[in-house]
């Protein structure tokens, strides 16, 4: 097997623990959480009923994108994914944007989460909402500590947190979805199922628009490859774990959807200039866990209302905690590369974790976390992500086709996919996030200039 540039003989390596299961309960536990408590809500107040289709269409792009990384981690399993591999296959500046892209969206994701978490406990605990800084706080230092002790460890918490997770959604589908298919008196709730323009004509745009922010909500698989120098036999694992991690993931979504809409129809009241917009009716703060409450309220079972606010903090946990490590493994990378301070790089042989990285990204987190923009943290997800996975898919197609498991043309088609949604968020964040991308390439041409400068040397990259 190939080893990736910048990979030495020399350099302390993280240890193979992860089999095929705790590669899926991980790909569900970086998943589910934003999935079904953040994008799904957001997706109904865009699209209305539509949103059904847009789950689908997102799973699609994603199972593209999703075997694109699967070949290229299970070629080349070592820390970092799309950041190494645009390095390998395409070019230096390629591959510091999939790092630089994935440091900011996923650290914006995790701040996003901790808020959740505590959102949700103050809910639990009747506590005030002042608590909510302090509570993110303990909630990240708290399962850095985790991260701190061994991917072992860590992968043993994700497994106790996902199972508790998918124990309440289950349950919400086990009682709602025949409350809907049984009273036939909720079927008008999925009707109309495509928004229409004030001229009559349909409007696909909302559809496009929820597809991008879906999306994101699948975008956790990414962390099976991210993971790849510490999972056995990754050939095998790898693909295989990211194939059922997203057929199980839509299932799921589709399932907790319908619920959603058929129980609590949303209502095409707001009207902004030339569109009908749906309106989630539900909204409030992201600790209001009112969207996936309400059924449990429209059905009358105060027993599945608590089950889901546990379910709900379980589920922003997991999602935390398998940021964590994901950001330190491409901190780690970046670090071994010099394109993040070289302290970033090192390996605490004897627990063989990057304890530099778990506290630099500890750190950026708790800065996210203490601005408190749950608005910001979302909506550079979806663009930045759309961006790191196309260059996922350009990676692949540079592929020797000896290396390649799949067709060339799911990597066309991720690509095309990724490009296009990019640009279906709102004109404001894209441009944004175009400027945080020049920001980036600038530093990198900065560091690059000084290894050069100091070194004397041609850069091997």
């Amino acid at each position: 097997m190939q080893r990736m540039q910048g990979e030495t003989s020399q350099q302390p390596q993280l240890k193979r623990v992860i089999g095929l299961q705790g590669a899926m309960m991980m790909g569900l536990g970086s998943i589910i959480g934003s999935g079904v408590f953040v994008s799904l809500g957001i997706g109904v107040g865009i699209a209305g009923p539509s949103v059904l289709l847009a789950i689908m269409l997102a799973a699609g792009v994603a199972m593209c994108n999703g075997l694109s990384s699967a070949q290229l981690a299970a070629a080349h399993p070592v820390s970092g994914g799309t950041y190494e591999y645009g390095y390998k296959y395409l070019t230096p500046q390629l591959g510091f944007t999939a790092g630089w892209m994935f440091l900011i969206a996923k650290s914006a994701s995790a701040a996003t989460a901790a808020l959740g978490a505590a959102g949700y406990l103050i809910v639990v605990c009747g506590l005030n909402w002042g608590w909510i800084r302090p509570l993110s706080v303990a909630i990240v230092v708290g399962l850095a500590i985790v991260v701190f002790r061994g991917i072992r460890r860590s992968n043993q918490a994700n497994i106790i947190i996902v199972s508790v997770t998918l124990f309440a959604l289950g349950a919400l589908l086990l009682v709602g979805l025949p409350a809907v298919f049984v009273e036939t008196s909720r079927t008008g709730s999925f009707t109309p199922f495509f928004l229409e323009k004030t001229s009559g004509f349909r409007d696909f745009g909302p559809l496009f628009h929820a597809t991008a922010l879906m999306f994101v909500a699948y975008t956790g698989y990414g962390r099976i490859a991210t993971l790849g120098e510490e999972e056995k036999r990754p050939e095998v694992t790898i693909p295989r774990a990211v194939i059922v991690t997203l057929i199980f993931t839509a299932v799921l979504y589709l399932g907790v959807a319908v619920v959603l809409v058929g129980l609590i129809p949303p209502d095409p009241i707001e009207r902004l200039g030339e569109y009908s917009h749906w309106t989630w009716p539900f909204r409030g703060r992201l600790g209001d866990p009112a969207s996936l409450l309400k059924p449990g309220g429209v059905l009358g079972h105060a027993w599945l209302r608590v089950t889901l606010v546990i379910g709900a903090v379980t589920a922003m946990l997991g999602v935390l905690l398998n940021l964590i490590l994901g950001l330190s493994r491409v901190l780690l990378a970046m670090g071994r590369r010099r394109d993040m301070p070289g302290v970033f790089g090192r390996v605490n042989e004897a627990r063989a974790t990057p304890d530099a990285s778990v506290v630099g990204v500890s750190v950026i987190v708790l800065a996210f976390t203490m601005i408190g923009d749950i608005k910001l943290a979302w909506s550079f997800s979806a663009f930045t992500v759309l961006v790191y996975y196309s260059i996922t898919n350009l990676a692949a197609l540079r592929m020797p086709a000896e290396l390649r498991l799949y067709p060339r043309w799911i990597s066309i088609l991720g690509l095309v996919a990724c490009v296009f949604l990019a640009f279906q968020v709102d004109a404001r964040t894209w441009q944004i996030g175009l400027g945080l991308i020049a920001v980036g390439l600038g530093w990198h041409t900065v560091a690059r200039g000084r290894r050069l400068a100091a070194t004397g040397k041609v850069d091997p990259a």
